[in-house]
């Protein structure tokens, strides 16, 4: 679809959008399929995931230990660009996959919102990287794709993120819940969205701490699976304080929100001493004290906490999270929404908020200045016409 046929879909309001998310946990991509018009959510449609495989992961993590020594945001070092292009394909045969069992053909899609693989995230130092290619994903597909969403908060001084927000304050709205309410995704990095009311325009929003992160990582290196799956583990553990202690001692628990985090921007700490299970328990604990430690920063305390994202899965986790903030906690899916899919969604939604030029961002969710728009947009003719024009 080119331009002009895609202002001609924009022209009829709602468009049908494919979302994309490779979230920090790096288990794989997110697809998702969406209804709007950049505002209101009219249908939340089918779903699907694609997992990344062991080497996938095994690239991954060298690509952003590479990723520590940028200072160009365009430069692919070394596994970098190995990693670029595995995310790429990766994501073309997502696409393909759910268009196949979705029986849609490519033509039935408007528009695609691609997250790609966030490798690095330093809005201190203007730096924010996420991989993939979106001009040879909109080439193959034959469809326009937005992508590189965060950057242009981060060049006028925003954090970049968390860029969900407005689509969780679209979903509270949708289903008229009385606030104030937080949505959670709890990814590699936990991030929380603060809604006062259905009908308010109050928005704030911040990453907590790791989520997921450092529970995958000491999983991974104590058994070689990079997950508690249930939290079984923690259940059957004791928390060790001191160590929790320790890991609260950061300055960035004391700043106000808006703020972000890298993936890897706490350290696994020293858990030799401890049992599989009292390590998981410890670091589950952090995860969910870091949350509640959120609180006292909001303008009230949230009456209901909506838990979505890959640690929703994480029954250990989700509890704990409760008994920190002593407030209600229920899982998206409770709700009708779909907590794994969410950030897929997300893309999609905003794929649409900036092809139509509206705001990413608040000042209330990154910081940023004033209210900004972001995004590339990628159309499947533009490498044809190159090529035709090439000597």
């Amino acid at each position: 679809m080119g331009r002009r046929q895609l202002e001609i879909v924009m022209s009829e309001g709602i468009l049908r959008v494919i979302g994309l998310m490779s979230g920090t946990s790096m288990d794989g991509i997110d697809v998702a399929l969406v209804e709007t018009d950049g505002e209101i959510i009219h249908r939340l449609g089918p779903a699907g995931f694609h997992p990344y495989d062991t080497a996938d992961r095994a690239l991954l993590r060298k690509a952003i230990a590479t990723a520590t020594t940028l200072t160009d945001r365009e430069a692919r070092p070394d596994e970098l660009a190995d990693a670029e292009d595995m995310v790429t394909h990766r994501h073309i045969r997502a696409i393909d996959s759910f268009l196949s069992s979705c029986q849609f053909n490519p033509g039935e899609v408007d528009l695609i919102g691609f997250h790609g693989q966030t490798v690095l995230h330093r809005p201190e130092a203007g730096l924010t990287v996420q991989i993939g290619d979106g001009q040879k994903l909109a080439t193959h597909v034959g469809v326009p794709v937005v992508y590189d969403f965060r950057a242009a908060d981060v060049a006028v001084g925003g954090q970049g993120a968390p860029l969900v927000p407005l689509f969780h304050r679209a979903l509270v709205r949708a289903a008229d819940l009385d606030g104030p309410v937080a949505v959670l995704n709890l990814g590699g990095v936990a991030n929380v969205t603060y809604v006062e009311s259905a009908d308010d325009n109050v928005l704030i929003a911040c990453d907590t701490g790791p989520a997921n992160a450092l529970i995958d990582d000491f999983m991974l290196k104590r058994t070689g699976i990079p997950i508690d799956r249930g939290g079984v583990h923690a259940s059957q553990g004791k928390v060790n304080e001191s160590v929790v202690s320790g890991l609260m001692h950061n300055a960035f628990f004391l700043l106000p929100p808006p703020k972000s985090l890298d993936r890897n921007a706490f350290d696994l700490p020293d858990l030799s001493a401890l049992s599989v299970e009292d390590g998981a328990a410890t670091l589950t604990e952090f995860s969910a004290r870091a949350v509640a430690h959120i609180v006292p920063l909001l303008p009230h305390a949230p009456r209901l906490w909506i838990v979505c994202g890959g640690g929703a899965h994480n029954a250990e986790l989700v509890r704990r999270i409760g008994a920190n903030t002593g407030a209600k906690v229920i899982v998206a899916d409770d709700l009708g929404w779909s907590g794994d899919a969410m950030e897929a969604q997300a893309f999609a939604y905003l794929a649409v908020r900036s092809l139509r030029g509206l705001p990413l961002t608040l000042p209330g969710t990154t910081g940023v200045a004033a209210p900004t728009t972001g995004g590339v947009l990628a159309e499947p003719a533009a490498e044809a016409e190159l090529a035709a024009v090439a000597p």
